[in-house]
């Protein structure tokens, strides 16, 4: 068989505009483009296995995006969210019961009347009907595995990944070689912590000048539960318990149609303590006095996680360069108090798309749309980010009681005034470089899953629908082989192990009584693309990069 070094040149196809990622923010860009151009050739790929496969979200939606981009959509049968918002309750949790806060000292940009409770993932797959009657192509199963560029530097489109590598690197029967992908411009709208995208933002230097990038975890399940636990219409946030108050994050129970709730649970993942699970702190959540009698005598239906922006406006990188641009959750546009990215990832995607028609009508090509960078700011995206952008660094600083107070003033006096009392603060240290050694915390000791109203993570897992061709190349790459043994054990107790919410990374003994000969195990196949290792882990070891097109999660309905 042949060595990868010998394989035979992609085939290609030439189009105005290359899209990388079918979530809302890449649709939305495509569907601007054909609304504007009808003679545009556009293509969009999707890793997923198909549109909304990889899709996870709350999701509360704020619907001014779609408001925007497609004004008729209230009228569709067909649409995707029907649940308005009825009721809106604000919680802080102690272990026994909570305290709600009163809505009319809420600032005004966190009530969620107006909004719609739905699944992100079935608004991309109608937007995606829509792109494709307008002719957008779409190509699901197909990851973007490489970024093209010409003599010059500047990004040319991108090449899909190729399929039927073994996992030692040869070529098996089923080989079928990667396409190049060419366009005047590509977009990236990977989503939070792209495969691509952050090789972009090192090659362009785009984060020169920004704060580091801070991310949180995000946990959710599907329950379908007893009609009388039902309210539709109910959205429910909380923060507080089981969190400490030096830990940042909160948690969510959404009452959407069809007696189904959404329950999620998020940390912050500039976190301190190495023993901290956020899925097992997700579990010990749903025992709370509060979240129990909505879930007892339900039914979990599916169960995933993913990573989420939350720098915001000191985060964001330059999103143009030559060739291309970034658009949606890969610019990191999330507003974090909201816990809501889908509008803005719209409006981006549609700002993209209007500064890119003005270039090509003007017969550009390859170079860098400074217009799009200049007008984010000033833009809906830039006043949405902007008014709260001091929210994650008060919370950082302070701790949960004092930075959600002094966020909530911050927040207050910037949507009356348009300035802060603080000015723009500084996130400091990025997301790897928090965790405490483990000889100086208190170690997590977690209850065990009842398998009633909490589950373990394989259980979990499953449900989330996750496959992995086996014999292909591991996409969790370790920079070096010998670090989460001989650094990351000794000192912090290997945390990958901890916050990975899949059970990817094990540390496994010869013999475990004596705690012998520690091995260093990836279980890639139950990756389900959350990206926490690549951004939590304290020696950067760990390299995410994007497995066969069509592997990962299937989420039904997140």
């Amino acid at each position: 068989m042949a060595e990868p070094m010998d394989l035979p040149e992609r085939e290609g196809m030439d189009y105005d505009v290359v899209i990388v990622g079918a979530g809302p923010a890449g649709l939305s860009a495509a569907i601007r483009l054909k609304q504007l151009d009808e003679n545009l050739t556009v293509v969009v790929v999707e890793k997923g296995s198909e549109v909304g496969a990889h899709i996870l979200s709350g999701a509360v939606i704020d619907p001014t995006g779609l408001d925007a981009l497609l004004p008729d959509w209230r009228e569709d049968p067909d649409r995707p969210l029907k649940q308005q918002v009825t009721d809106d309750r604000f919680y802080f949790l102690g272990p026994a019961g909570g305290l709600r806060l009163p809505n009319f000292g809420m600032p005004k940009l966190m009530n969620n009347h107006g909004n719609f409770i739905g699944s992100l993932g079935n608004v991309t797959k109608w937007l995606a009907a829509r792109a494709e009657a307008l002719g957008v192509e779409i190509y699901p199963g197909f990851a973007a595995a490489e970024v093209l560029f010409d003599e010059k530097g500047a990004v040319t489109g991108i090449a899909t990944g190729d399929m039927g590598i073994a996992r030692d690197g040869e070529v098996t029967d089923r080989f079928t070689r990667g396409m190049e992908l060419r366009g005047k411009y590509t977009l990236f709208a990977e989503g939070a912590r792209g495969h691509l995208t952050k090789q972009l933002i090192k090659r362009f230097k785009l984060d020169e000048g920004r704060e580091p990038g801070k991310y949180g975890i995000g946990l959710k399940e599907i329950w379908q539960v007893k009609p009388e636990n039902h309210k539709p219409g109910l959205v429910q946030h909380s923060f507080g318990w089981p969190l400490d108050m030096k830990t940042g994050g909160g948690s969510f129970l959404y009452h959407a149609e069809d007696n189904l709730v959404y329950v999620g649970f998020v940390v912050h993942l500039n976190y301190e303590n190495p023993t901290l699970s956020p899925f097992d702190e997700f579990q010990r959540f749903k025992h709370h006095p509060m979240v129990r009698p909505v879930l007892e005598g339900g039914k979990r239906l599916s169960y995933g996680a993913r990573a989420i922006t939350e720098g915001g406006w000191q985060s964001v990188p330059k999103l143009a360069f030559p060739g291309g641009a970034l658009i949606g959750c890969a610019a990191g546009l999330v507003n974090v108090p909201r816990i809501k990215g889908s509008h803005n990832a719209v409006h981006s995607g549609m700002l993209a798309a209007e500064h890119l028609v003005q270039a090509l009508t003007a017969g550009r090509a390859h170079d860098e749309l400074a217009s799009y960078e200049a007008s984010w700011r000033s833009s809906a995206v830039g006043k949405d980010l902007w008014t709260v952008r001091n929210v994650k660094p008060l919370w950082s600083k302070f701790g949960t009681i004092g930075g959600v107070i002094l966020g909530g003033i911050d927040m207050w006096i910037n949507s009356i005034l348009g300035v802060s009392p603080f000015g723009t603060l500084k996130h400091g240290k990025a997301d790897f470089e928090t965790l405490k050694p483990i000889d100086q915390v208190k170690p997590i000791v977690y209850p065990k899953p009842d398998g009633v109203i909490s589950f373990d993570k394989l259980s979990s897992v499953f449900i989330s629908n996750t496959n992995h061709e086996e014999d292909q190349p591991v996409h969790l790459q370790l920079k070096d082989p010998s670090v989460p043994i001989r650094e990351n054990l000794p000192k912090y107790g290997e945390p990958a192990r901890l916050y990975c919410p899949a059970g990817v990374y094990e540390v496994v003994y010869a013999d475990p009584a004596a705690r012998t000969d520690p091995k260093f195990v990836i279980n890639a196949q139950n990756c389900v693309h959350c990206k926490t290792c690549d951004i939590k882990d304290p020696a950067q070891n760990i390299n995410w990069v994007t497995p066969e097109g069509g592997g990962g999660p299937n989420y039904p309905g997140m």
